[in-house]
């Protein structure tokens, strides 16, 4: 663990220069914590068939809403439709790290004596993930324990902020949120291993992005209805991709004849 470590305080010393990838650690989160806020401020003076724009306020909604009533109701419903975004975040901010991380070495010529050194192909390649994966998941649960505390402010209502404290909702960030960088990560590393280009990297790292995208539309439309056992078969489901997204980034990257690829 130690050559690992050193690999990740030389990721952070490094890639935290670029102020693209500052600035995506820093404001993201910020902006995503923020949006439902706005909009849990803005349904103060609303009615709950207003803030849902229905009629009536559908009976099935007491199962999401457990003892909230009435307006409080509605803006925990509301407020549930951007558990995705918190999702978002332990994607885009690994896979911009991670992005910078091979190529930017390569163009600055320091991989080569670090592929030198005798650290192993799996200590080389936990060092990088972790040390992109961390600083996303820490951000999240930062950006998600200001968000429940910014909820309570807002509202005024210890029990619609209890309610963001639900199993469902720790599952989805403790959890799901951890899995999801990984996965975000190996995507990475496994890019950025054949490109020239941090831009390119980047952008096709982001592929990992569309499931979490799919389900945010499909939840918004009403076609899918996030709970504790779709998070739970989600987490397993992970478990399964990460695992083998490891292994294939652990084949792809080939320490002898990856520098003479690069031209």
């Amino acid at each position: 663990m130690d050559k690992v470590w050193v690999i990740i305080r030389k990721e952070w010393a490094e890639v935290f220069k670029n102020k693209f990838v500052l600035f995506t650690v820093a404001f993201m989160p910020l902006l995503f914590t923020a949006i439902p806020l706005v909009i849990l401020y803005t349904m103060r003076s609303a009615s709950p068939e207003e803030a849902l724009g229905l009629g009536e306020i559908p009976p099935e909604f007491a199962l999401v809403c457990g003892d909230l009533a009435g307006a409080a109701c509605a803006q925990f419903v509301i407020v549930s439709q951007f558990l995705m975004l918190f999702l978002l975040m332990p994607v885009i901010i690994p896979v911009t790290i991670a992005s910078y991380s091979i190529v930017g070495e390569k163009r600055t010529r320091t991989l080569e004596p670090l592929l030198a050194t005798p650290i192993s192909t799996l200590e080389l390649l936990a060092g990088k993930a972790l040390g992109a994966a961390l600083p996303a998941v820490i951000v999240t649960w930062g950006a998600y324990a200001l968000f429940v505390a910014g909820a309570l402010l807002v509202t005024g209502n210890p029990a619609l902020a209890g309610l963001l404290l639900k199993p469902l909702w720790l599952l989805a960030i403790a959890v799901v949120g951890p899995l999801l960088a990984v996965a975000a990560v190996s995507m990475a590393v496994m890019v950025s291993s054949r490109v020239n280009d941090p831009r390119v990297a980047e952008q096709v790292s982001a592929l990992v992005m569309l499931p979490v995208l799919g389900f945010f539309m499909a939840q918004t439309f009403g076609l899918i209805t996030i709970n504790q056992t779709l998070i739970l078969w989600l987490a397993l489901l992970l478990l399964a991709v990460d695992a083998g997204l490891l292994a294939l980034a652990i084949q792809l990257f080939q320490r002898e004849t990856i520098l003479t690829r690069w031209k």
